[in-house]
């Protein structure tokens, strides 16, 4: 009686031991899989989700390099999705707002469509009003991506890859780029783009997610503390399009050099909070040196403690606000996204920087290589 007593507690203490190892060992492994998300015209796309050492996750798919679903702790590590979205591939194919999009060739506007490069002018693809936007109406956004994952120490990673045609969308030069998306271990979603073309171009792509912390996309932005490292902004007249003027964002409710609520001014009576219906403005990042990755914004939400700071090697920083968000599009979980539903903030050069030779140059050359690298990190406090 007593040896069987002794065997079967023997027994009990291997199990034990080996389930609080393999639980160990889940808890600090990552992972990437693979899954189908649906076809178009007999082109399977596919659904890749990176899953870090701490258990967020990332879901990407082949079809527009978007980013579908970023799920992370709150401070009490409750996970949820931040990233509005759809369910299905359906939900992305029929999407105008480019929720989780890489955009491009490039990424904002361009005056009526048209620039000079090497004295020739192009004629862009019209698609918002009379200017160009993200890149046309079949961008990078609606593009079919070659994804595979690769292999690497921070955490999972995946590469998509794209050639865009000489001509596509009004565009000189056939440009071959690449996304590179990281989940690291340290909680951070890292995005990196490598460019090269066969003739002088423009290239400026940025990555297009809206954000909500709360995890709760029934509620707004408007409490969301918003800091943006820049002293100016690039004003736009009524069609958003840049001036060409920089101005201070001291005095105005553009001034987010401290960590501000979003709703504080949002309704101020404010030329350019009018032309944009809200905050849909690019902001003059400070300490841009070609090529160096800083700090250049964060965003906080009390109410689940979430906290997002923004990394980037870029000179501008475009804030949309969710103005246009309306509640005509049903989302995930068949949630209906509301006005301020959700907020971007995309690293990029500066709107219509083509017509405007004092704004940093976006021209990319044969023998040049376009780099771009831009983190979102995540905490909580």
């Amino acid at each position: 009686m007593h040896n069987k007593v002794f065997f079967s507690f023997v027994l009990f203490s291997i199990l034990l031991v080996g389930s609080i190892n393999c639980n160990k060992q889940a808890e600090n492994s990552s992972s990437i899989q693979k899954e189908e998300f649906g076809s178009i015209n007999g082109k399977e796309i596919d659904i890749y989700s990176l899953v870090n050492k701490k258990g967020v996750k990332a879901k990407i798919t082949n079809y527009g390099a978007i980013l579908v679903s970023l799920t992370i702790p709150d401070r009490n590590g409750n996970f949820a999705d931040i990233v509005t979205g759809f369910d299905s591939l359906n939900g992305y194919i029929n999407d105008r707002s480019f929720f989780g999009t890489t955009v491009g060739r490039y990424g904002n506007r361009i005056d009526k469509g048209k620039f000079m490069l090497d004295g020739k002018e192009y004629q862009l693809t019209v698609n918002d009003g009379e200017n160009h936007l993200h890149g046309g109406t079949t961008g990078f956004y609606k593009a079919i991506w070659n994804a595979e994952p690769v292999e690497n120490e921070s955490g999972p990673s995946l590469k998509l890859t794209l050639i865009s045609p000489d001509g596509e969308e009004g565009y000189p030069g056939t440009v071959t780029i690449s996304v590179v998306y990281t989940l690291t271990n340290n909680n951070e979603l890292e995005i990196k783009y490598d460019g090269t073309t066969d003739k002088a171009t423009i290239l400026n792509p940025t990555h297009h997610s809206y954000f909500n912390l709360t995890g709760d996309f029934n509620n707004t932005i408007l409490d969301h503390e918003l800091f943006i490292d820049a002293d100016s902004i690039t004003p736009v007249d009524q069609t958003l399009i840049t001036t060409g003027e920089i101005t201070p964002v001291e005095n105005t409710p553009m001034d987010f050099r401290k960590p501000t609520a979003i709703g504080l001014h949002i309704n101020d009576k404010d030329v350019q909070l009018e032309f944009g219906k809200g905050y849909d403005h690019n902001w003059v990042l400070n300490n841009y040196t070609d090529g160096s990755v800083r700090k250049v914004a964060s965003l906080y939400d009390s109410l689940s403690g979430r906290f997002m700071e923004i990394l980037s090697d870029q000179p501008g920083l475009q804030f949309y606000s969710g103005n246009f968000l309306n509640g005509t599009i049903e989302g995930k979980d068949e949630v209906v996204y509301q006005h301020r539903t959700a907020l971007c903030l995309e690293t990029q050069h500066y709107p219509d920087s083509p017509n405007k030779p004092e704004f940093p140059s976006v021209v990319l050359k044969p023998g040049e290589t376009y780099h771009q690298t831009t983190i979102y990190r995540f905490s909580t406090k």
